[in-house]
């Protein structure tokens, strides 16, 4: 081993192991036409998330009018997955057709 240091050889372990709990999933499959969907924004309380999104309805607005707009909000700092949201996070799922989600930093 103290020839392979050497020699810029080094053996990389992740911090995250095999740890992870869930399982990966792969996307929802896109919705084909977005005329009279429900867009759910999922954003954080961060500042810029709310004047990113706005934007982006306006656009979204502006090539499907029928289109409505449902948003969830969580703290910064919180896993969603892990916090006392989650029933109400799972029934706001529900209600929209797709979700964009927005990091304010």
């Amino acid at each position: 081993m103290e020839t392979e240091k050497r020699n810029g050889i080094y053996e990389v372990l992740s911090p995250w192991a095999d740890a992870d709990p869930l399982p990966l999933k792969g996307i929802s499959a896109r919705p084909t036409d977005l005329a009279g969907k429900r867009i759910g924004f999922l954003r954080n309380s961060k500042r810029a998330a709310r004047p990113t999104l706005a934007v982006l309805e306006e656009k979204l607005k502006a090539r499907f009018p029928s289109l409505e707009f449902s948003t969830f909000v969580f703290l910064p700092n919180d896993e969603l997955g892990a916090s006392k949201d989650i029933p109400r996070y799972e029934q706001w799922l529900k209600s929209v057709d797709a979700v964009i989600f927005a990091y304010g930093d």
